[in-house]
């Protein structure tokens, strides 16, 4: 398979390495600076807002667009997840041999806040913010153009050189809010790469899958874990009443039902394996 990973970046340059060194395929990752993609990952040197992608673009049978906003503002998300999109099916349209699939990497941002409840691939997004609404508008474009597209929507992702939550509860940071459960949703950079790829090599898919482990927790719950992990006091409980825009619990089950198997299950699993590579120094 010849795959082409636009937005080759944290988790695009995971699923490149799976693909290449693990799959056999070939990968072209399209970047504005592909000087540090590993030698397996074929370099595209492209800018997405640009317009005129049709010369950079190889032949290839998929697509990843793992392309991520660079600032947390309307204007940055509009241009990875609306704009980009527009230009890279502009120009993909455009070839003798379009690829067959296009998968669009999402984030179950797009859901806001369900009050804890559930959600699942059947729940109608509702997005609380700029970065669901752009991103949502980023997913209806791949479903509506000509190439068969499906969306898979990423919880909150960690690993190696990204444990912002550990961070947060080494330095003290942290704190438990005391007014009930917040929840929240992840998935370790392993998994989504794994995942996409997974994806990638099946036939017959839904249009959209939600990408988190299996366990939704309390954001207070994964807190103390990290804090025991980690060897350093709980975080301190406050009591005070705060509007949650993300407040929900994210079912897998698609995913896993469809063969996908998790190397990190759950936050636990994870994040201990996070510490363990800073002790033996492979981190």
């Amino acid at each position: 398979m010849r795959v082409l990973i636009a937005g080759c970046g944290y988790v695009g340059t995971e699923l490149g390495l799976r693909l290449a060194r693990k799959g056999g395929h070939e990968v072209w990752g399209l970047k504005r600076d592909p000087n540090c993609l590993p030698d397996c990952i074929r370099p595209v040197c492209a800018d997405l807002l640009n317009p005129s992608l049709k010369s950079h673009l190889p032949h290839v049978d998929s697509v990843v667009y793992a392309a991520s906003a660079d600032a947390s503002s309307p204007e940055r998300y509009r241009d990875a997840y609306v704009t980009g999109v527009e230009n890279l099916l502009g120009a993909l349209d455009s070839l003798s041999t379009p690829p067959s699939q296009l998968i669009f990497v999402s984030s179950t941002a797009v859901y806001g806040d369900a009050g804890g409840e559930w959600v699942d691939e059947d729940t109608v997004p509702s997005p609380a913010d700029f970065r669901g609404t752009e991103i949502l508008k980023g997913e209806d474009l791949v479903q509506s153009g000509s190439i068969s597209g499906v969306s898979l929507r990423l919880g909150g992702i960690y690993g190696p050189g990204r444990a912002q939550l550990l961070e947060r509860v080494r330095s003290g940071k942290a704190r438990c809010l005391g007014n009930g459960h917040v929840w929240s949703n992840r998935i370790h950079r392993n998994d989504a790469a794994g995942a996409l790829m997974h994806l990638l090599t099946r036939d017959d898919l839904d249009p959209v899958y939600v990408g988190v482990d299996d366990e939704p927790s309390p954001i207070c719950e994964v807190y103390r874990y990290l804090s025991h992990l980690a060897g350093v006091p709980e975080p301190a409980v406050e009591v005070k009443v705060q509007e949650q825009s993300s407040n929900k619990r994210c079912s897998n089950q698609l995913l896993r039902s469809s063969g996908y198997s998790f190397e990190f299950p759950t936050f636990r699993e994870g994040y201990r394996a996070l510490v363990e590579s800073e002790t033996d120094g492979t981190g």
